[in-house]
């Protein structure tokens, strides 16, 4: 069983790779929240997520006959950048399987950390079924990404360095893949400070450990759907999931939209770069997923920033649509000089701001004497979206709103 001893122990074997990485305050989320609210900033871990934390741990405790046969592993990006990283330094080598779909930046930095890297599966789940393959095939120990003690004590040290740095704090928010990051860290507080609470997040589309604690036994999805590859698991560990009964105080989900939406704020307004799995417990927090006092001090582990930048576009318009910054929308106008015009007098009159205009007179979906208009807009809020949308509708034009 792991415990806090364990967590101390792993905090020698990880200091020397891993950083203490920084717990900020942040003056906008509290005012936005009203709660105290500090950011755990794992984005500036080694490799750019916790990982490498657990990975070290875990190989800094194998004997030289496993160091000699190698390693191996399964895992969407972030436990992949950290074993290749702990492997290449111990001087240990290192297979990675990660789905066909890891994000191409993850793939990449896997293997310039000098890792053989190896795509199979649709998702994390059968990804790991080649790894244990590859590890009866070949010989080599698996490590896994979640669900061994070692690596969750790992990810423990993150608890200790919160309490260390902020040992005010009341409530700890968490993402949860597969367990180990929770595990770890609820682990290290509870056990020092009881009364502080740990709140797990997952992802609508990979809510495993809510539903697994709902009925009181661990539970696998039949598919995971979300824009947070990093928590994308069909399950929790079998490890992992007594940890989280005993420790974690509440499970909540946020929705992608919601990573989005906190995605955003935090490269805007933080000046901070995370990953989907990264934004989910800022998201829990702004979204009111679970209740909190006025200046109650909450922590939330951003726990990695390593996210495709094709992700990253594609998740920034969407929390752009989500706060009215953004919006695209289709119109038919008469095929005559002026009427293209005449509608974009109403947008001067709004203010709207052009990005783009197609222009298609050959659509078939309108008659042959009307043309097709799509239009995206950068506009200054869901009420600026709304006033902009009926002063269109009041002058008579037929507006499908497309995002």
């Amino acid at each position: 069983m792991l415990e806090l001893d364990d967590i101390l122990e792993a905090h020698e074997r990880v200091r020397e790779t891993s950083r203490h990485t920084p717990l900020e305050h942040s003056h906008t989320y509290s005012a936005m929240t009203g709660a105290d609210v500090r950011l755990k900033l794992e984005t500036f871990q080694r490799t750019g997520a916790f990982k490498i934390r657990g990975a070290t741990n875990r190989i800094a405790t194998l004997s030289e006959a496993q160091k000699d046969a190698g390693v191996v592993t399964a895992s969407a990006g972030n436990h992949a950048q950290g074993v290749a990283l702990a492997a290449t330094r111990s001087g240990v080598d290192s297979k990675i399987v990660m789905p066909e779909h890891a994000p191409i930046s993850k793939v990449k930095a896997t293997k310039s950390y000098g890792a053989e890297v190896v795509l199979s599966g649709r998702d994390y789940n059968e990804a790991a079924e080649r790894a244990h393959e590859i590890e009866r095939e070949e010989g080599h120990t698996y490590v896994h990404a979640f669900d061994d003690e070692y690596v969750m004590a790992g990810q423990g040290t993150i608890g200790l360095e919160i309490l260390e740095d902020c040992p005010e704090v009341d409530t700890v928010v968490v993402p949860i893949g597969g367990g180990g990051l929770i595990s770890g860290i609820a682990t290290a507080i509870k056990e020092q400070k009881p009364d502080t609470r740990v709140i797990g997040v997952q992802a609508d589309g990979a809510s495993s450990a809510a539903k697994s604690l709902e009925k009181g036994e661990r539970i696998s999805l039949d598919g995971v759907d979300t824009i947070a590859d990093g928590i994308a698991t069909r399950s929790v560990g079998e490890r992992t999931f007594p940890y989280i009964q005993e420790y974690v105080d509440e499970v909540v989900t946020v929705s992608d939209p919601e990573i989005a939406v906190a995605l955003v704020y935090l490269l805007e307004r933080s000046k901070t770069l995370v990953e989907g799995a990264g934004a989910v417990p800022l998201a829990a927090v702004l979204f009111e997923k679970f209740d909190y006092d006025e200046d109650e001090t909450i922590v939330p582990a951003l726990c990695g920033g390593n996210i495709d930048l094709n992700t990253l576009t594609n998740v920034i318009v969407r929390g752009l649509v989500e706060t009215g910054r953004y919006l695209k929308i289709r119109t038919v106008l008469k095929d005559r000089p002026g009427a293209l015009e005449d509608l974009l007098d109403i947008f001067t009159e709004h203010r709207a701001n052009i990005y783009a205009i197609h222009h298609d007179r050959t659509s078939r979906d309108v008659e042959m004497s009307d043309t097709e208009v799509e239009i995206e807009l950068e506009m200054r809020g869901p009420d600026h979206v709304d006033s902009f949308l009926a002063a269109l509708r009041d002058a008579g034009y037929e507006v499908d709103v497309l995002a």
